[in-house]
């Protein structure tokens, strides 16, 4: 029922009040030790989406986000997503067992700074900003070590010419280091309202699945992330399965799923 190439290789994400937490305000309720052993149980890997960019060396002795990273070091083969360069040169030190990635909240978008990301030696995979998605020239020259990092993100549903992405990302950090800020409040088209794959979709920059298998995996691209943290459930089954399962099978996987909930 499902594409021969699709498989879930990560999981990413949070629990709610994380000082080292980024990219979306997180509100997770499930123990950490009940979601490393389900993931455990699927063989699939787990990250923290320790993605805040503002931290300082005083954050680095949270007691909470040091217990999450020995959790996670000690669970099996598992990962960070970071931003902060303190966090980075610390996590490398302190929990070499776990791989990082380099977060998509950096906002790259120029392609020499890509470049740059995805040759330093800390990091396992890079996630581009969407921009370079359709780069086509600059990404098939990549050499074959540096195609195998880089991740990327198919599903924004972000307006291409949003000059706000740093500041919303910013705004995250802020509020979860429990800094009295406002919300931020988007001014690009559709800003305020949430999620749609419709809209995705249309987007320049959207990877799907015929796109996956047709143009990036003949080109040696087989890492890709699907945006769905702090999306509705449903919201979120709907784009795993757009993903993974073959277009006539989809109703038919779904209503497997509800049946087994």
């Amino acid at each position: 029922m499902f594409y021969p190439w699709a498989f879930i290789a990560s999981v990413y994400g949070a629990p709610g009040n994380t000082l080292w937490a980024g990219g979306r305000f997180e509100e997770g309720y499930e123990s950490p030790e009940r979601v490393l052993g389900l993931l455990k149980r699927y063989g699939i890997s787990a990250r923290l989406t320790f993605s805040n960019s503002l931290l300082t060396k005083e954050h680095l002795s949270d007691r909470k986000c040091n217990r999450l990273c020995k959790l996670f070091e000690e669970s099996g083969t598992n990962g960070v997503i970071v931003h902060s360069e303190i966090l980075t040169a610390y996590l490398k030190e302190k929990y070499p067992g776990l791989y990082l990635v380099s977060s998509t909240t950096k906002v790259l978008t120029d392609f020499e700074d890509l470049l740059s990301e995805v040759r330093r030696e800390e990091f396992s995979y890079v996630v581009p900003d969407f921009r370079l998605n359709k780069q086509f020239d600059k990404l098939f020259s990549l050499t074959d070590r540096e195609k195998d990092k880089v991740e990327f993100l198919v599903n924004e549903c972000c307006y291409i010419g949003c000059t706000e992405r740093k500041a919303c990302y910013e705004n995250v950090s802020r509020r979860m280091l429990s800094e009295d800020v406002p919300e931020h409040v988007c001014k690009a088209p559709f800003g305020n309202e949430g999620y749609d794959l419709s809209r995705a979709e249309e987007n320049p920059s959207f990877i799907g699945p015929s796109d996956i298998a047709d143009t990036y995996l003949k080109n040696g691209f087989s890492n890709f992330k699907i945006e769905g943290r702090s999306l509705p459930e449903d919201t979120v089954l709907k784009l795993l399965l757009y993903y993974l399962a073959k277009p006539e099978n989809i109703s038919k996987v779904k209503e497997l799923v509800y049946l087994n909930l």
